[in-house]
Protein backbone atom coordinates (compact mmCIF):
# COMPACT_ATOMS: atom_id res chain seq x y z
CA UNK A 1 0.00 0.00 0.00
CA UNK A 2 1.25 3.69 -0.99
CA UNK A 3 2.56 5.28 2.11
CA UNK A 4 1.32 8.71 3.27
CA UNK A 5 3.27 11.21 1.97
CA UNK A 6 5.24 14.07 3.68
CA UNK A 7 3.40 16.97 2.43
CA UNK A 8 -0.09 14.73 2.68
CA UNK A 9 1.06 14.42 6.47
CA UNK A 10 2.11 17.90 7.08
CA UNK A 11 -1.66 18.95 6.61
CA UNK A 12 -3.12 16.19 7.79
CA UNK A 13 -1.81 16.77 11.30
CA UNK A 14 -2.08 20.71 10.91
CA UNK A 15 -5.86 19.55 10.40
CA UNK A 16 -6.20 17.12 13.84
CA UNK A 17 -10.08 16.44 14.59
CA UNK A 18 -10.17 18.74 17.50
CA UNK A 19 -10.82 15.95 20.17
CA UNK A 20 -7.27 14.30 19.18
CA UNK A 21 -5.41 17.29 19.61
CA UNK A 22 -6.18 18.35 22.63
CA UNK A 23 -5.51 14.81 23.88
CA UNK A 24 -1.75 14.83 22.23
CA UNK A 25 -1.11 18.61 21.83
CA UNK A 26 2.30 19.62 22.91
CA UNK A 27 3.65 16.48 23.56
CA UNK A 28 6.77 14.55 22.35
CA UNK A 29 6.32 11.59 19.89
CA UNK A 30 8.43 9.47 17.45
CA UNK A 31 7.06 8.13 14.66
CA UNK A 32 7.10 4.87 13.42
CA UNK A 33 7.33 3.61 10.27
CA UNK A 34 7.68 -0.28 10.70
CA UNK A 35 4.97 -2.41 8.86
CA UNK A 36 3.53 -2.19 5.49
CA UNK A 37 0.03 -0.75 6.36
CA UNK A 38 1.02 2.74 4.46
CA UNK A 39 0.15 4.54 7.41
CA UNK A 40 1.20 7.19 10.10
CA UNK A 41 2.13 6.35 13.00
CA UNK A 42 3.19 8.65 16.27
CA UNK A 43 4.33 6.66 19.45
CA UNK A 44 3.51 8.94 22.55
CA UNK A 45 4.78 8.36 26.08
CA UNK A 46 1.49 6.50 26.73
CA UNK A 47 -0.35 6.49 23.27
CA UNK A 48 -0.08 5.75 19.68
CA UNK A 49 -1.90 7.68 17.20
CA UNK A 50 -2.48 5.89 13.83
CA UNK A 51 -3.75 7.65 10.80
CA UNK A 52 -4.70 6.27 7.50
CA UNK A 53 -7.05 6.73 4.84
CA UNK A 54 -10.36 5.57 5.73
CA UNK A 55 -11.75 1.86 4.95
CA UNK A 56 -14.14 -0.35 6.04
CA UNK A 57 -11.44 -2.41 7.59
CA UNK A 58 -10.28 0.11 9.72
CA UNK A 59 -14.05 0.78 11.72
CA UNK A 60 -14.00 -3.09 12.17
CA UNK A 61 -10.96 -3.02 13.88
CA UNK A 62 -12.17 0.20 16.03
CA UNK A 63 -15.20 -2.54 16.95
CA UNK A 64 -13.09 -5.50 17.84
CA UNK A 65 -10.94 -3.43 19.55
CA UNK A 66 -13.51 -1.99 22.15
CA UNK A 67 -15.01 -5.42 22.04
CA UNK A 68 -11.64 -7.00 23.54
CA UNK A 69 -11.50 -4.70 26.17
CA UNK A 70 -11.13 -6.30 29.65
CA UNK A 71 -10.66 -9.88 27.53
CA UNK A 72 -7.37 -9.51 26.55
CA UNK A 73 -4.03 -6.72 26.66
CA UNK A 74 -4.68 -4.85 24.01
CA UNK A 75 -4.79 -0.84 22.67
CA UNK A 76 -7.94 0.95 24.52
CA UNK A 77 -9.75 2.91 21.88
CA UNK A 78 -9.13 6.55 23.39
CA UNK A 79 -10.67 8.65 20.78
CA UNK A 80 -11.12 7.88 17.08
CA UNK A 81 -12.74 9.94 14.66
CA UNK A 82 -13.23 9.97 10.56
CA UNK A 83 -12.05 13.74 8.68
CA UNK A 84 -11.19 14.33 5.80
CA UNK A 85 -11.13 10.72 4.31
CA UNK A 86 -8.71 9.60 6.93
CA UNK A 87 -9.26 7.84 10.35
CA UNK A 88 -7.76 9.04 13.39
CA UNK A 89 -7.00 6.31 16.06
CA UNK A 90 -5.76 7.38 18.99
CA UNK A 91 -4.96 4.33 21.33
CA UNK A 92 -3.26 3.51 24.45
CA UNK A 93 0.36 2.29 24.44
CA UNK A 94 1.22 -1.71 25.58
CA UNK A 95 3.71 -2.01 27.49
CA UNK A 96 6.95 -4.14 27.40
CA UNK A 97 9.17 -5.14 24.45
CA UNK A 98 8.35 -6.74 20.63
CA UNK A 99 8.68 -10.56 20.82
CA UNK A 100 11.38 -9.62 17.39
CA UNK A 101 13.59 -7.59 20.41
CA UNK A 102 17.08 -9.07 20.42
CA UNK A 103 16.93 -9.88 24.24
CA UNK A 104 14.23 -12.46 23.36
CA UNK A 105 15.47 -13.63 20.46
CA UNK A 106 18.50 -14.39 22.16
CA UNK A 107 16.71 -16.68 24.80
CA UNK A 108 14.64 -18.85 22.52
CA UNK A 109 13.26 -20.92 25.36
CA UNK A 110 11.83 -18.47 26.80
CA UNK A 111 10.44 -16.85 23.86
CA UNK A 112 8.86 -19.69 22.43
CA UNK A 113 7.47 -20.14 25.94
CA UNK A 114 5.87 -16.71 25.54
CA UNK A 115 4.36 -17.50 22.05
CA UNK A 116 3.05 -19.96 22.92
CA UNK A 117 1.51 -18.23 25.34
CA UNK A 118 0.25 -15.29 23.39
CA UNK A 119 -1.83 -18.25 21.12
CA UNK A 120 -3.54 -19.98 23.77
CA UNK A 121 -4.29 -16.30 25.50
CA UNK A 122 -6.23 -15.93 21.88
CA UNK A 123 -7.80 -19.34 21.48
CA UNK A 124 -9.30 -18.74 25.57
CA UNK A 125 -11.30 -16.08 24.57
CA UNK A 126 -15.01 -16.73 24.07
CA UNK A 127 -15.97 -16.23 20.42
CA UNK A 128 -20.10 -16.64 20.40
CA UNK A 129 -19.92 -12.47 20.50
CA UNK A 130 -17.24 -11.95 18.47
CA UNK A 131 -18.33 -9.20 15.98
CA UNK A 132 -16.07 -9.96 13.15
CA UNK A 133 -15.17 -13.46 10.98
CA UNK A 134 -12.00 -13.65 8.84
CA UNK A 135 -14.54 -14.96 5.67
CA UNK A 136 -11.98 -17.44 3.83
CA UNK A 137 -14.36 -16.91 1.03
CA UNK A 138 -13.92 -13.10 1.17
CA UNK A 139 -9.82 -13.40 1.96
CA UNK A 140 -9.72 -15.71 -1.64
CA UNK A 141 -11.76 -12.57 -3.24
CA UNK A 142 -9.59 -9.98 -2.07
CA UNK A 143 -6.54 -11.94 -3.46
CA UNK A 144 -8.40 -12.47 -7.00
CA UNK A 145 -8.18 -8.70 -7.22
CA UNK A 146 -4.58 -8.33 -6.39
CA UNK A 147 -3.86 -11.14 -8.67
CA UNK A 148 -5.62 -9.73 -11.86
CA UNK A 149 -4.51 -6.16 -11.55
CA UNK A 150 -1.12 -7.48 -11.12
CA UNK A 151 -0.57 -6.13 -7.36
CA UNK A 152 1.03 -9.26 -6.22
CA UNK A 153 5.04 -8.53 -5.02
CA UNK A 154 6.21 -11.88 -5.97
CA UNK A 155 10.11 -10.84 -4.83
CA UNK A 156 8.18 -10.75 -1.17
CA UNK A 157 7.54 -14.07 -1.13
CA UNK A 158 9.36 -17.45 0.34
CA UNK A 159 12.03 -18.25 -2.15
CA UNK A 160 10.33 -21.74 -2.78
CA UNK A 161 6.95 -20.42 -3.77
CA UNK A 162 7.33 -19.63 -7.77
CA UNK A 163 9.54 -20.64 -9.85
CA UNK A 164 11.22 -23.93 -10.28
CA UNK A 165 9.37 -26.46 -8.39
CA UNK A 166 6.80 -23.54 -6.89
CA UNK A 167 4.11 -22.52 -8.67
CA UNK A 168 4.36 -20.61 -12.04
CA UNK A 169 2.62 -17.62 -11.16
CA UNK A 170 0.02 -15.70 -8.91
CA UNK A 171 -2.76 -16.37 -10.87
CA UNK A 172 -1.63 -20.27 -10.21
CA UNK A 173 -1.09 -20.15 -6.61
CA UNK A 174 -4.79 -18.74 -6.52
CA UNK A 175 -6.25 -21.32 -8.10
CA UNK A 176 -4.45 -23.80 -6.18
CA UNK A 177 -5.76 -21.83 -2.78
CA UNK A 178 -9.35 -22.40 -4.02
CA UNK A 179 -9.08 -26.27 -5.03
CA UNK A 180 -7.54 -26.83 -1.47
CA UNK A 181 -9.55 -24.98 0.81
CA UNK A 182 -8.92 -26.88 4.24
CA UNK A 183 -12.10 -27.33 6.98
CA UNK A 184 -11.01 -24.67 9.91
CA UNK A 185 -11.16 -25.14 13.52
CA UNK A 186 -12.75 -21.42 14.70
CA UNK A 187 -10.77 -19.58 17.54
CA UNK A 188 -10.40 -16.41 18.00
CA UNK A 189 -7.23 -15.20 15.69
CA UNK A 190 -5.32 -12.15 15.65
CA UNK A 191 -5.25 -12.38 11.71
CA UNK A 192 -1.11 -10.93 11.53
CA UNK A 193 0.54 -13.18 14.36
CA UNK A 194 3.79 -12.17 13.80
CA UNK A 195 6.95 -11.29 16.21
CA UNK A 196 6.39 -7.05 15.84
CA UNK A 197 2.57 -6.95 17.12
CA UNK A 198 3.07 -9.39 20.13
CA UNK A 199 4.86 -7.41 23.21
CA UNK A 200 6.32 -9.38 26.79
CA UNK A 201 7.08 -7.92 30.04
CA UNK A 202 8.21 -9.55 33.17
CA UNK A 203 8.19 -13.05 31.73
CA UNK A 204 4.68 -12.96 30.41
CA UNK A 205 2.59 -11.34 27.46
CA UNK A 206 1.98 -8.18 27.83
CA UNK A 207 -0.19 -6.55 24.39
CA UNK A 208 -1.06 -7.46 21.10
CA UNK A 209 -1.02 -4.45 18.69
CA UNK A 210 -2.17 -4.03 14.51
CA UNK A 211 -5.54 -5.79 15.12
CA UNK A 212 -6.70 -4.74 11.98
CA UNK A 213 -6.95 -8.63 10.98
CA UNK A 214 -8.84 -9.86 13.98
CA UNK A 215 -11.72 -12.14 14.37
CA UNK A 216 -13.00 -15.91 14.07
CA UNK A 217 -10.35 -17.80 12.13
CA UNK A 218 -9.44 -21.10 11.67
CA UNK A 219 -6.71 -22.07 15.19
CA UNK A 220 -3.89 -22.52 12.37
CA UNK A 221 -3.95 -18.95 10.91
CA UNK A 222 -2.15 -17.58 13.48
CA UNK A 223 0.22 -20.70 13.69
CA UNK A 224 1.23 -20.60 10.60
CA UNK A 225 1.90 -17.36 10.60
CA UNK A 226 3.76 -17.06 13.50
CA UNK A 227 5.85 -20.04 12.84
CA UNK A 228 6.91 -18.42 9.87
CA UNK A 229 7.78 -15.23 11.48
CA UNK A 230 9.40 -16.53 14.34
CA UNK A 231 11.46 -19.03 11.38
CA UNK A 232 12.40 -15.28 9.00
CA UNK A 233 13.43 -13.85 12.29
CA UNK A 234 15.92 -16.28 13.04
CA UNK A 235 17.36 -18.07 9.90
CA UNK A 236 18.77 -14.50 8.47
CA UNK A 237 15.84 -13.67 6.51
CA UNK A 238 16.42 -9.93 7.58
CA UNK A 239 20.01 -10.19 7.82
CA UNK A 240 21.33 -11.78 10.92
CA UNK A 241 20.71 -15.09 12.02
CA UNK A 242 20.23 -16.59 15.63
CA UNK A 243 21.70 -19.62 16.82
CA UNK A 244 20.17 -22.02 18.91
CA UNK A 245 16.34 -20.99 18.34
CA UNK A 246 14.17 -23.91 16.85
CA UNK A 247 10.99 -23.18 15.29
CA UNK A 248 9.34 -26.52 15.63
CA UNK A 249 9.54 -25.96 19.76
CA UNK A 250 6.66 -23.68 19.31
CA UNK A 251 4.62 -26.80 18.74
CA UNK A 252 5.50 -28.69 21.57
CA UNK A 253 5.73 -25.72 23.63
CA UNK A 254 1.48 -25.83 22.70
CA UNK A 255 1.59 -29.32 22.77
CA UNK A 256 0.18 -30.17 19.54
CA UNK A 257 1.25 -32.08 16.52
CA UNK A 258 1.82 -29.39 13.38
CA UNK A 259 -0.78 -29.55 10.71
CA UNK A 260 1.50 -29.08 7.70
CA UNK A 261 -0.75 -28.87 5.37
CA UNK A 262 -2.55 -26.14 7.04
CA UNK A 263 0.68 -24.06 7.88
CA UNK A 264 1.90 -24.32 4.21
CA UNK A 265 -1.64 -23.41 2.97
CA UNK A 266 -2.15 -19.96 5.09
CA UNK A 267 1.43 -19.30 4.29
CA UNK A 268 1.05 -19.25 0.99
CA UNK A 269 -2.39 -17.70 1.20
CA UNK A 270 -1.06 -14.60 2.84
CA UNK A 271 2.04 -14.57 0.33
CA UNK A 272 -0.77 -12.78 -2.15
CA UNK A 273 -0.46 -9.90 0.16
CA UNK A 274 3.24 -9.39 0.66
Amino acid sequence: MTGIGKRNMDDIINNLPEAIRQLIEGKPYETDDMGRSGSQVRIYDDAVLKIEKEQPKLAQMVEIMRWLDGKLPAPKVLATEVKDGYRYLLMSKVKGRMAVDEYYLNRPEELTTLLAEALKMLWSIDISDCPKTLDLSAELEAAKDLVEHGQVNMNNAEPETFGEGGFKDPAELLQWLYDNRPETDPVFAHGDFCLPNIFFEDGKVSGFIDLGDAGIADRWYDVALGYRSLKRNVNGTFGKVYEGVDPDELFRKLGIEPDWGKIRYYILLDELFC
